[in-house]
């Protein structure tokens, strides 16, 4: 693997591990899951890598899937949030 490829790799870990720990320490729901939308954002971004440092098409079908996973994760966040919010009913 290219030096490139490590870097950004490593990059891109680092920025996961911060992520992680806003996602555990977050003061508010909404912090949360912006949190892990980034956190899908930087996997895409890491799975990408992956595949082009290994020339393994299959790989982005893989990201494609986990990009759409979060994507309607925070369209589900958002419609919670529409309707009112958690509610002691």
């Amino acid at each position: 693997m290219s030096t490139i490829f490590l870097i950004s790799l490593a990059v891109m870990a680092l920025a996961l591990c911060l992520t992680f720990i806003r996602l555990f320490r977050g003061p508010s729901l909404p912090d949360r899951v912006v949190a892990m939308e980034l956190f899908s954002s930087i996997l895409v971004g890491i799975i990408g890598v992956v595949a082009i440092a290994t020339d393994v098409a299959l790989l982005l079908d893989v990201a494609i899937v986990v990009a759409l996973m979060g994507f309607m994760a925070t369209i589900g966040f958002a419609r919670f949030l529409e309707r009112g919010g958690p509610r002691d009913d």
